[in-house]
């Protein structure tokens, strides 16, 4: 039987010659093999970069990971000089290793094999001329395999040690949120797939062990939201292992239709999305959403907007009571003036509808409304031209008879404070299309040059509103109810079982996709913080994001709204700090790190760095690795795919992971394009430039196919 001392003999292949509290400099043998051992008691690969090495003391044995071998010129040793010979400097091997962590005995397993643990940090760094040793095929599991409790989700195994299997426990991975990092073609994508299945497959595994041991088995009480701006991860999940929920715009391919309604969105969500300025736009368009909101709120409620907007109209003719002389011969803004009345008559009706949901409470305000509305119009027709393109010369009198039905209102009606106004932000459902209406009451009530500094915001919104290609969007009949659309996206629950969401933004315009993705997100944040706050449970749920360098950058989109790019990054920024504590984990996806918010990055405490070959982005990926391992990434632009460093929070060392197969029906739909097959006609087919000019035309028309819903307009009017 050998000795310890013996055994320590074997396994040495060099000694230290250097310690610092970053590095060990360490000689070789000239015995020590040149590429594979065999002393450990299988065959080994040695030295490599990336790989372990062993150096015992007291405490049990120091772990450290190669980052450099050398050859160095050196002497011959003492006791091997030969007087009759020039000593001339050899070639020797050297190694420079990172000390990481301390590899402590155990025990012995069932079978009396040794057991070891690996605790991060070295209280006691190694001394010159201490042993080398090269680990064995057991403790090179127990430095790269997760605790036996943690051995929960297998990503890969790890080919500098022993291939053995790399383990992550999803609370470590997502609790605290990761980041997938790679250059295009690495792997990134598929290995972000996979982590998703294989968590799934691993809880849906764990549940059936329950069962089979006696207990109730349950279905996997997962939550996984990929947001997924290419349409690539439907493919992956094509395979019906996994249920899984799809939303898409207009229901593309039998998905749920993908909405993300305009009354869901909070006051600084639709300031960004219409550019709204801070100085004069941006009031008054709260000052709208908060009236929309609040129109069925509560009879008292209803009234204040009401008399408010009528004492704006007071305003307006007191300026131009102001400005129009008394002895008058031609009134300059005829036209405009007429037009104003002409408002105030359907604004009169309006109203009147409004108010007559509230019955009593509001029937005296009503009848005021009403008994204005015909001396007004009798007003605006006197000057009208026949032809009703113009008006005669409006008079000081005819603007004292505006103002007197005016103030029959004001005067006898005056605002009460009003108690429990509904915000700007609240989710309180509304008609999209009354938002110009209503910023226009807004800026007259408000009076002076309110209205000429929101005509362009008022057209801005007509516009977006307009377009076919929004509409599915924000379209206000997206979702019946708060309820409805919280339990469509972050179910599971008993009418949907469904772990996994993805939502396909690969159609949604470029004009709202970073609003969508905002309010998107702050709301699944919110509805969490909100279930704790009622259940005093988490409801722990992973959000993924892929390309999230195109929606947490750093500084502001070029080809995005700014408004619209910052709030999306400052949304994200939010989730990852205070994200952990509610139960929602992070998984960011990115090529370009570089762009990331710092923020964000700040907080992943866990990293799977795929082949990076930016020296920008490999340097600001280095600087994100914890004490003096930063070395460990010199190997990322070599990287080959579907191999990457797996470091953090999630393992209890950096090791690099050769990520477990995915079969190709299991890969997201991000492959290469292949020009050579394609121009020889073996693969692709040829376009149908007449169906997608016509889809590109009438998006809505393809939306209310995917309905189900007969399409508007005849044949000859599509063709023509």
């Amino acid at each position: 039987m050998t000795t310890i001392v013996e055994r320590i003999g074997t396994l040495a292949v060099g000694r230290v010659e250097t310690v610092t509290a970053e590095e060990l400099r360490i000689a070789l043998f000239n015995e020590t093999p040149q590429a594979t051992a065999l002393n450990t008691g299988t065959p080994t690969g040695f030295p490599r970069v990336n790989a372990y090495v062993l150096i015992p003391n007291e405490t049990g044995a120091v772990v450290a990971v190669i980052k450099e071998i050398s050859i160095v010129r050196a002497k011959p040793g003492p006791g091997k000089h030969d007087e009759a010979l020039v000593d001339l400097p050899f070639p020797a091997r050297a190694v420079i290793a990172t000390p990481f962590g301390t590899l402590l005995r155990e025990g012995n397993d069932g079978d009396s094999q040794p057991l070891y643990a690996l605790e991060r940090g070295v209280p006691v760094l190694p001394s010159v001329g201490d042993p080398v040793l090269l680990p064995t095929a057991t403790q090179l599991r127990s430095i790269v395999e997760a605790k036996t409790d943690d051995r929960l989700i297998q990503i890969g195994s790890a080919p500098f040690a022993g291939n053995a299997r790399v383990w992550v426990h999803p609370d470590k991975l997502f609790g605290r949120h990761l980041a997938v990092l790679g250059n295009t073609g690495s792997g990134k994508s598929c290995s972000v797939a996979g982590i998703v299945r294989w968590s799934l497959e691993s809880a849906a595994a764990a549940s059936q062990a329950a069962a089979r041991q006696g207990e109730q088995a349950k279905p996997a009480n997962a939550r996984f939201i990929i947001l997924d701006p290419n349409g690539e991860y439907a493919q992956a999940f094509e395979d019906g292992t996994l249920p899984v929920r799809r939303f898409a715009i207009g229901g593309k391919d039998g998905a749920n239709p993908l909405t993300v309604p305009g009354w869901l969105w909070n006051g600084q969500e639709w300031a960004a999305f219409t550019s709204a300025q801070p100085g004069v736009q941006r009031p008054i368009l709260l000052r709208a959403l908060r009236l929309l909101r609040n129109a069925g709120s509560s009879a008292a409620t209803a009234r204040a907007q009401v008399i408010r907007r009528y004492g704006g109209y007071v305003r307006k003719l007191e300026q131009l009571m102001v400005e129009l002389p008394q002895s008058v011969t031609d009134f300059p803004n005829n036209k405009n003036f007429g037009e104003l009345l002409q408002g105030l008559v359907g604004l009169t009706e309006s109203d009147e509808t409004a108010l007559a949901a509230f019955g009593e409470e509001a029937a005296d305000l009503s009848a005021a409304i009403s008994a204005i509305r015909d001396p007004v119009e009798q007003v605006r027709t006197s000057r009208q031209w026949p032809n009703g393109n113009g008006y005669n010369n409006f008079q000081p009198a005819d603007l004292q008879v505006v103002m007197a039905q005016l103030r029959t209102i004001t005067d006898n009606f005056p605002v009460a404070a009003t108690h429990g106004e509904i915000s700007e932000d609240a989710p309180i459902r509304f008609d999209v299309s009354e938002l110009p209406d209503r910023i226009h009451d807004v800026a007259m009530a408000t009076g002076g040059q309110a209205l000429s500094n929101v005509e362009p915001l008022i057209n801005r919104v007509q516009v977006m509103l307009g377009d076919a290609g929004l509409r599915p969007v924000i379209d206000t009949e997206g979702a019946a109810s708060l309820s409805d659309w919280l339990a469509a996206l972050l179910g599971p629950g008993e009418d949907s079982s469904e772990p996994l969401v993805i939502l396909d933004l690969s159609l949604v315009p470029s004009d709202v996709v970073h609003i969508a993705v905002a309010v998107i997100s702050r709301l699944i944040f919110e509805a969490l913080q909100r279930h704790i706050k009622e259940t005093n449970e988490a409801l722990p749920t992973v959000l993924v994001l892929e390309e999230a360098h195109s929606f947490v950058r750093k500084d502001a989109d070029v080809g995005a709204s700014a408004q619209a790019a910052d709030l999306c990054r400052q949304t994200f920024e939010r989730i990852a700090r205070e994200g952990r504590k509610f139960g929602l984990g992070l998984v960011l996806a990115s090529q370009r790190p570089s762009e990331l918010s710092p923020t964000v990055l700040a907080q992943c405490n866990s990293f799977l760095l795929h082949r990076i070959v930016n020296d920008v982005d490999q340097n600001l990926v280095r600087r994100l690795v914890p004490d003096a391992l930063g070395g460990l990434l010199g190997e990322l632009p070599t990287l080959p795919s579907q191999q990457a460093i797996l470091l953090g929070w999630a393992v209890p060392t950096p090791v690099l992971v050769r990520i477990r197969d995915l079969q190709k029906a299991q890969r997201p739909r991000s492959d290469d394009p292949r020009f050579w097959r394609t121009w020889l006609g073996l693969e692709g087919a040829p376009p149908n430039w007449t169906q997608i000019a016509k889809t590109w035309e009438k998006p809505d028309e393809e939306t209310q196919q995917a309905f189900g819903a007969e399409p508007t307009g005849s044949d000859d009017a599509d063709q023509a």
